[in-house]
């Protein structure tokens, strides 16, 4: 009995062994940097993705002809008619 224990024990403290603990300093290091550039590299894209579409509007709003626009518009004839 006293053997399992302790086994189960030593499993336990095994577990607790996380990877960066197991891991050279350096290539610790590594991978931080490396997950920083790539959550740059992804707010870059987000960025980017923003802007294309903001003017992707503008042009779709420049193309709007005069039916669209007079559409859109809330003007109501009736309420300037005399």
């Amino acid at each position: 009995m006293a053997k399992k224990r302790q086994a189960q024990q030593k499993g336990k403290q095994d577990e607790k062994v996380q990877l960066k603990d197991a891991l050279q300093k350096d290539v610790l290091e590594k991978l931080k940097q490396a997950k920083q550039e790539l959550a740059a590299v992804e707010v870059e894209k987000k960025r980017a993705e923003e802007e294309r579409k903001r003017e992707e509007r503008k042009q779709r709003e420049r193309n709007k002809s005069f039916a669209e626009l007079l559409e859109e518009s809330d003007l109501d004839w009736k309420r300037y008619k005399g």
